[in-house]
């Protein structure tokens, strides 16, 4: 009788994890190659020519800073570039180490080059595509990981978002940016504490820390577009996402096991209002900045649904 590798909650993957005698990574690559049909080198090859698109996005918004068209983003990577760059001779001037700065460094430049029309992968959504690259890309400075491993990152990752999508929702016009840049954290701390050797039970620890603090918050873009407050929010959750990482890693497990917070925050979403699920109708888009910005470029009528016009 052949393996089966379908899994649709936490407690599916993590049966098959024990039963299967693999970590998360491995049964979500089992997991594509029976769901895809695809042979296990394609499937390498793709995620190969995926972690490279995710290098790309961030050394183009690091050799070429360039503001977007709207004039709001565009100025943050050559400032985390330069800190990163300087970091042995003036991170002392700074709390968070080398590895938490090339993570917001590659969150960041992930959403400025997305903002100037760049490539990106979108991991697992635009306004979250930050937030998995720039653990990679500190993870890679802290351990030296090497392709195979980031690769393994990405397989760990989507098996977290394979949860989220199937019990909750990773739309912010659905759930709110909890449902983005939450999901994303969630799936970034699980794949680094996995990465690091962690058991799949002490991944999904990591999980549940970083989504469950993540529960309520607003998706509310100027002007609808995918910059301000996403970029910063995201360079803001990659370090985020390292420390439920890290809390994990040190036996910090989460009281509510991580199916039932995702559960928590679809029921969330669901109570929020429109106005704070992506249409630009409240929180940080209806500030007197955030409506002059929008007016000025055009997109959007004080007080009506991008959505509808």
């Amino acid at each position: 009788m052949s393996k089966n590798f379908a899994f649709h909650n936490g407690k599916k993957l993590l049966e098959h994890c024990a039963e299967y005698k693999m970590p998360i990574w491995e049964v979500m690559l089992n997991y594509e190659i029976q769901m895809s049909g695809k042979p296990e080198e394609e499937i390498y090859e793709m995620l190969h020519t995926r972690l490279q698109v995710i290098f790309d996005a961030v050394q183009a918004a690091i050799d070429k800073p360039e503001m977007s068209p709207s004039g709001m983003v565009g100025k943050s990577t050559p400032i985390l570039a330069k800190a990163f760059a300087e970091y042995d001779k003036t991170g002392g001037e700074l709390l968070l180490n080398k590895s938490a700065i090339a993570a917001m460094l590659g969150a960041v430049a992930t959403g400025e080059n997305n903002a100037r029309m760049g490539v990106i992968l979108a991991f697992p959504t635009a306004g979250a595509a930050g937030v998995l690259p720039g653990v990679i890309y500190g993870a890679r400075e802290r351990f030296g990981l090497n392709k195979e491993q980031m690769v393994q990152m990405m397989l760990t990752a989507s098996a977290i978002g394979i949860v989220i999508a199937n019990t909750a929702t990773l739309s912010g016009a659905a759930g709110g940016c909890q449902a983005e840049v939450g999901s994303a954290s969630a799936m970034a701390a699980a794949a680094l504490t996995e990465v690091r050797g962690k058991s799949p039970e002490t991944a999904l620890h990591g999980a549940s820390i970083a989504l469950k603090n993540m529960i309520g918050l607003a998706c509310d873009p100027i002007g609808g577009l995918v910059e301000v407050p996403c970029i910063k929010r995201n360079g803001v959750a990659a370090v985020f996402s390292m420390s439920a990482s890290d809390m994990a890693y040190l036996g910090i497990e989460s009281f509510v096991p991580f199916d039932e917070v995702v559960k928590a925050m679809r029921e969330v979403g669901d109570m929020m209002s429109p106005k704070i699920r992506e249409t630009a109708l409240g929180g940080l888009a209806t500030t007197p900045t955030g409506q002059k910005v929008a007016k000025k470029m055009g997109l959007l009528k004080i007080g009506s649904n991008p959505c509808s016009n």
